[in-house]
C-alpha cells in the first residue's frame, strides 16, 4: 500500500478530483481552501430563499460524471437526482425563437424546418462529431500531454484527419450549414472555448454532440449538488479538509517543496497539487528560481472568457423563459470579436440566462424566479460599478423586450460578480472565468504541464492544465495530476 503525505490547494472540481483520487491510492490528503466551504468557483449562493450556482449551471458530458463516480464504485444517483432538461434550452434570435428540443429525431425535424435539407446534414456532421467525442473525451483527455510520444499511436495518427484539428469550427460548420441561426447554434459553445470560431479547431464539434447528442442535464439542487457529492465521497475516502486557509506561499528548499505558509501554516507533506490558477501559483506562491514559466509566457498566453454576471431575485413567475436561455438577437461575430479580437466591453452583448427555477422549485420562494444573467466579456478589462451598472439595465431591457413583460420593479435580490471579484475570490489571472483558451496552439502538449520542472513534489490541475476548461475537463485533470504524484512517490520510495 502507497504511504505518504499530500496536500491539495484549493477544493474546486479538480481539486475535490485529484484528492480523492489520492485518497483511493492510500495517501493521506489534506485539502486546504482559502473559503470558509468547499467548490471553488462552484460555490453556491443563497440568500432571501433564493439559491444560485455562482458558477459552472451546464451539466453536459454526463459520462465522464458516471464514469468518475464509478471509479471509486458509485453512482451520480446515490448522492443527487440527476434530470433530464427538455427542451435543452431556449435561444432568442432577433426574428425568432427556437427550442431546441431534447429529442435527437425532433431536432433533426426542426433542423429540416428552417434550411431545406439540414435535417440530413445534421445527422452526418453529428456523426462525423460522434467520432470526435469518442477519441477526444474517452481518449485523447486522459493523456498528460508530457511529451509528443503520447500521441504516437497509430489510432490517433490515423484518425488525424478525421478529427480536423486543422481545420477551423468556423469553416466547418458552414460546409453544412447556410442558415444563420443554425450556425449560431451550432458556434455557440465555442464562444466560451477561447478563440473566435475561426480560430477553434473543427475537433471542437465534439461539443456539439456533447449537447445535442449527450443532452442537457440538471442535478436537483443545482451544481453545488455535484461539488457535495465530491467532498462527501472524499470525506468518505478519508480525506481532510482545512477551510479558511488562504495560502500566501511555498517554501521551497533544494527544489522540493515543503511547507506552505498562510493563515493556517501547514505541516510538511510528500507531495504537493495545485488547483489554483497555475499563473497565481507560479508568480506568486512561487519565489522566482522555481518557476516554470516566466511572466512574459504568461502574459502571451490566449485566456478564455471573463464574464460578468448578476445573481437576481424576482418576486414574480416570468413568462416565455426556460431553465437556459441564450439571447442571441445581436451580432455574435461582433460579440466575440470584442472578446479575442479587439478586445473592449461589447457594445452589443449576447447574453446568457439560468432560470433555474423553472426546473427546480427549491431554489426561489414559491411563486418567484432566480436569475443568473451572464455576459462573456475578455478578461483584464477595466471593471466599476458604472459598467456594471449599465449592463445590467442593458440586460434586463432586452429580457423584457424578448419575455413580453416588465419585472424591473420586481427585482427584490441582485448581487453582481465580475473582473475584480474573480481575482479577489479565486486569484484569477486577470480575471478570467474559464482558464487558458483552447487554441491549437494551446492544447496537449502545448498547455502548461501538469508536473513542475523546478520544484520536483510540486504538481498543477484545473482549467489551465491538460485537458482544459469546463466541469468535465477538470474531473479528468484530477485523476491525471493524481497519478503523476503516484508515479513520483512510488519512484521516489522505490529509490
Amino acid at each position: 500500500m502507497p504511504t505518504g503525505k499530500v496536500t491539495v490547494i484549493g477544493s474546486g472540481f479538480s481539486g475535490l478530483s485529484s484528492a480523492c483520487y489520492l485518497a483511493k491510492m492510500g495517501y493521506s490528503v489534506t485539502v486546504v481552501e482559502k473559503h470558509d466551504r468547499v467548490g471553488g468557483r462552484a460555490r453556491s449562493l443563497s440568500e432571501s430563499g433564493f439559491v444560485y450556482d455562482m458558477g459552472p449551471s451546464w451539466y453536459w458530458m454526463p459520462d465522464v460524471f458516471d464514469a468518475f463516480f464509478a471509479d471509486f464504485g458509485k453512482r451520480t444517483s446515490d448522492y443527487y437526482e440527476l434530470i433530464r432538461l427538455s427542451p435543452s434550452y431556449k435561444v432568442f434570435f432577433k426574428d425568432r425563437v427556437i427550442d431546441v428540443p431534447s429529442d435527437i429525431n425532433e431536432l433533426y425535424a426542426l433542423f429540416e424546418s428552417v434550411e431545406k435539407g439540414a435535417g440530413e446534414k445534421l445527422k452526418q456532421f453529428l456523426k462525423e462529431a460522434e467520432y470526435k467525442y469518442q477519441v477526444g473525451m474517452q481518449d485523447l483527455v486522459y493523456r498528460p500531454g508530457l511529451s509528443i510520444t503520447e500521441f504516437m499511436d497509430m489510432r490517433f495518427l490515423k484518425g488525424l484527419f478525421k478529427l480536423d484539428v486543422l481545420k477551423s469550427i468556423h469553416t466547418h460548420i458552414r460546409k453544412y450549414f447556410k442558415d444563420p441561426h443554425l450556425v449560431q447554434l451550432l458556434e455557440f459553445p465555442v464562444l466560451f472555448l477561447g478563440a473566435l470560431p475561426k480560430n477553434t479547431p473543427a475537433l471542437y464539434s465534439l461539443m456539439n454532440y456533447a449537447d445535442m447528442v449527450g443532452g442537457t442535464w440538471y442535478p436537483q439542487g443545482g451544481m453545488v449538488k455535484v461539488v457535495e457529492a465530491m467532498h462527501s465521497l472524499a470525506l468518505e475516502l478519508g480525506v481532510t479538509f482545512e477551510l479558511n486557509a488562504d495560502v500566501s506561499r511555498i517554501d521551497v528548499e533544494g527544489h522540493t517543496a515543503k511547507q506552505l505558509k498562510g493563515t493556517k501554516p501547514q505541516q510538511g507533506f510528500d507531495a504537493l497539487v495545485s488547483s489554483a490558477d497555475y499563473q497565481f501559483t507560479e508568480q506568486t506562491l512561487l519565489d522566482a528560481p522555481y518557476r516554470r514559466y516566466s511572466s512574459a509566457y504568461w502574459e502571451s498566453r490566449k485566456l478564455a472568457p471573463s464574464a460578468i454576471l448578476y445573481y437576481v431575485g424576482v418576486n414574480k413567475p416570468l413568462d416565455h423563459l426556460l431553465h437556459h436561455n441564450l439571447f442571441f438577437d445581436e451580432d455574435f461575430e461582433q460579440h466575440a470579436n470584442d472578446i479575442y479580437k479587439d478586445v473592449r466591453w461589447p457594445e452589443k452583448p449576447l447574453l446568457y440566462v439560468s432560470c433555474s427555477s423553472k426546473t427546480d422549485p427549491t431554489v426561489a420562494p414559491a411563486g418567484q424566479e432566480n436569475l443568473v444573467i451572464l455576459i462573456p466579456v475578455a478578461p483584464g478589462l477595466e471593471d466599476t460599478a458604472e459598467i456594471r451598472d449599465r449592463y445590467f439595465d442593458l440586460s434586463v431591457k432586452r429580457i423584457e423586450s424578448h419575455i413580453g413583460m416588465s419585472f424591473r420593479e420586481n427585482i427584490v435580490y441582485r448581487r453582481d460578480f465580475c473582473m475584480r471579484d474573480f481575482v479577489k475570490e479565486y486569484n484569477s489571472f486577470k480575471g478570467n472565468a474559464y482558464g487558458l483558451a483552447n487554441t491549437l496552439l494551446q492544447t496537449a502538449i502545448l498547455k502548461p504541464k501538469l508536473v513542475s520542472a523546478k520544484v520536483h513534489n510540486l504538481f498543477y490541475t484545473g482549467q489551465f492544465t491538460v485537458p482544459g476548461p469546463g466541469v468535465p475537463p477538470c474531473l479528468i485533470s484530477g485523476k491525471l495530476a493524481a497519478e503523476q504524484v503516484r508515479k513520483y512517490l512510488q519512484t521516489k520510495q522505490g529509490s
